[in-house]
């Protein structure tokens, strides 16, 4: 007797074919984890304006050079990214070049997140593709005039811009090396807890010594274990600021860091933020830089 075939006998036959070819599948992104990055990452704060479309852009961020407004990232297919290709989304997180091979400004923080695993931007990408498309046009910068073109951009690359990916420090436990890629590359805490030069790159020898603010933004402070940061900081303080943003004294977070802790740290796990604990109570004290 002769059995029919499955109705997916071909999907079936292309499977093994390209483990025979490929000697592995290809993983398919999970939205799922997306979602969970993108917390981690602050997306939503920062691409959210006050009682706007969640991702639709538009939020001003102060700076010296200018007022930089963020972009619409649902997967709208024309003022959104819903027709970017895998390739040119992981582009501008490792390369900081739009789908065009324009330059970002590092108002995107792809220094940071060019630190990122391939994997975990497809997650992400798989994440913001599941949301509802906004149509939402992105608004012009408005900059110095010394910041208007982007051809700079080659220059200051060449000076402040490493555009590798995270390595695992084998001298450091897993949980150090979890906090440091939450800490540097996907929570991106350095953009704005770490002195930045007369060019505006930050400057790696003094990492999360604390930043001067702009305009109404307040310092941002020390956040390595030096007297003026976070030494007398017990493990169960940070934990517990990073969960609910409450203070040693009792006090809560305010400001741009109340939506850091509700959008961001407050979104992960314990172990996540356990491993942010450990990798700031590792780093070099170093007085505040404000």
């Amino acid at each position: 007797m002769r059995i029919a075939p499955s109705a997916d006998w071909h999907k079936y036959l292309l499977l093994n074919l390209s483990v025979v070819v490929f000697g592995t599948t290809a993983n398919a992104a999970d939205a799922s984890h997306g979602e969970y990055l993108t917390n981690a990452g602050g997306c939503v704060a920062c691409h959210t304006v006050e009682n706007g479309q969640p991702m639709a852009g538009g939020r001003s961020l102060e700076s010296p050079f200018g007022t930089f407004y963020t972009p619409n990232i649902t997967p709208d297919n024309e003022t959104g990214i819903g027709g970017w290709t895998d390739d040119e989304f992981v582009s501008a997180f490792q390369e900081g070049l739009s789908p065009e091979g324009e330059h970002y400004y590092p108002a995107f923080p792809y220094p940071s997140y060019s630190g990122m695993s391939r994997s975990d931007l497809l997650d992400i990408k798989a994440y913001l593709n599941s949301l509802q498309p906004v149509t939402a046009a992105n608004r012009e910068h408005d900059l110095v005039w010394y910041a208007s073109s982007r051809m700079p951009l080659v220059l200051w690359k060449w000076l402040y811009f490493d555009d590798s990916r995270f390595a695992t420090d084998s001298s450091q436990t897993e949980q150090w090396n979890r906090g440091a890629y939450l800490v540097r590359h996907l929570g991106h805490c350095g953009e704005c807890h770490t002195p930045r030069s007369a060019l505006g790159g930050t400057e790696a020898s003094l990492e999360l010594a604390g930043a001067p603010g702009f305009g109404e933004a307040k310092a941002a402070p020390n956040l390595t274990p030096h007297g003026d940061g976070l030494k007398d900081w017990r493990r169960a303080d940070l934990d517990l600021f990073f969960e609910i943003g409450m203070l040693p004294n009792g006090d809560f977070a305010g400001g741009e860091m109340s939506a850091v802790i509700d959008e961001n740290t407050a979104l992960l796990t314990d172990e996540d933020r356990a491993a942010i604990t450990e990798y700031l109570r590792q780093l070099k004290p170093l007085p505040k830089q404000y």
